[in-house]
């Protein structure tokens, strides 16, 4: 594995860590439920400036309302959540209520939202907060599709040289794809998002299929947080309860995957994961292998890296981060 670098560890020991300023840009989803709120117990780490909403496990007026249910469940009715896009840039929406049920957050049953989400719309609040603060100052942090984040490049490309970096889940290599056998459902929903980003030249950190397999709630795992006895721990074991049931029949495996979750646990604790950086490339002209992300793992092209591609983590520990900071809410 390729040694990682950490541009947001402190120069000095004495030094007080800044939070990174962070935009979600999401789809929920029972897993990206539990990554915004593990962002939402981590405000030393993560200075969350907004949520932005978009289609993609479920459309776009079912998301902007899971948003803010998660965040009342958090106990956090001051973020600001907007609805971005509602479809991909070039081709139908698909949607995966096979997966997450057909509201997306079946499972627990939690109450509908009472905040309102923010007048105007996700993608111009992406531009906006780019432009006002300093370049070099914000994550963006996509867990769906992309759509959102390349309709805000191409509206705005002032705005892409102020991006600080991109950590995102989406892909696979060795494992392939979740949604055809060669491509994962955030980047096959929208492949020619992917592309624009990818090619952006803006430093990107993916989370795979190869990794996300990985990070798997066992039974134990699922104990741990029905045994925080909280309100937050008791609704993602249930939320987990239910999103298992298609991993365990398609993939045989122990439980679920927390695919989202990968990317705010790497803002918190990057030292759990490891990978390469490699030439990533969206496959966007057949509909064979749309979607697929081809990525040079192993160095056989001369085409330059573009992104940190993870292959691994240390699961024990990203399930102690997550337990101990769910909590906290």
């Amino acid at each position: 594995m390729f040694t990682l670098s950490f541009p947001y560890l402190c120069a000095k020991e004495d030094k007080i860590m800044q939070p990174r300023k962070v935009i979600i840009d999401t789809d929920p989803g029972q897993d990206d439920a539990v990554a915004i709120l593990l962002a939402l117990a981590s405000p030393e780490e993560i200075d969350l400036l907004g949520i932005t909403c978009v289609a993609g496990n479920v459309p776009l007026d079912l998301t902007s309302k899971n948003a803010r249910i998660i965040c009342e469940l958090a106990g956090k009715t001051d973020v600001k959540v907007y609805a971005g896009c509602d479809r991909p840039l070039g081709r139908e929406l698909v949607t995966a209520e096979h997966v997450h049920g057909k509201t997306g957050l079946d499972g627990p049953n939690l109450p509908d939202p009472v905040m309102p989400l923010c007048d105007g719309h996700g993608v111009d609040f992406i531009i906006e907060q780019l432009r006002t603060h300093d370049a070099g100052q914000i994550t963006l942090c996509p867990l769906g599709p992309l759509t959102n984040i390349a309709t805000a490049f191409e509206k705005a490309p002032d705005i892409v040289a102020r991006v600080s970096e991109i950590v995102l889940m989406g892909g696979g290599y060795f494992e392939g794809g979740n949604i055809t056998p060669t491509a994962e459902f955030n980047i096959y929903v929208d492949p020619q998002a992917a592309d624009i980003v990818f090619k952006s030249g803006v430093p990107i950190v993916v989370m795979p299929l190869d990794v996300t397999h990985k990070a798997l709630v066992t039974k134990q795992r699922n104990d741990a947080f029905r045994a925080l006895d909280t309100p937050v721990g008791i609704a993602v074991a249930q939320m987990t309860d239910f999103f298992e049931r298609f991993d365990k029949e398609k993939y045989g495996s122990e439980g679920a995957p927390l695919h989202d979750p990968c990317v705010t646990a790497y803002l918190i604790k990057p030292e759990l994961f490891s990978g390469r950086h490699i030439n990533v490339e969206i496959e966007t002209q057949s509909e064979l292998t749309m979607g697929m992300t081809v990525a040079d793992w192993w160095g056989v092209t001369d085409r330059k890296p573009n992104a940190l591609f993870i292959g691994d983590l240390d699961a024990d520990g990203f399930f102690a981060l997550l337990t101990d900071r769910l909590a906290r809410l």
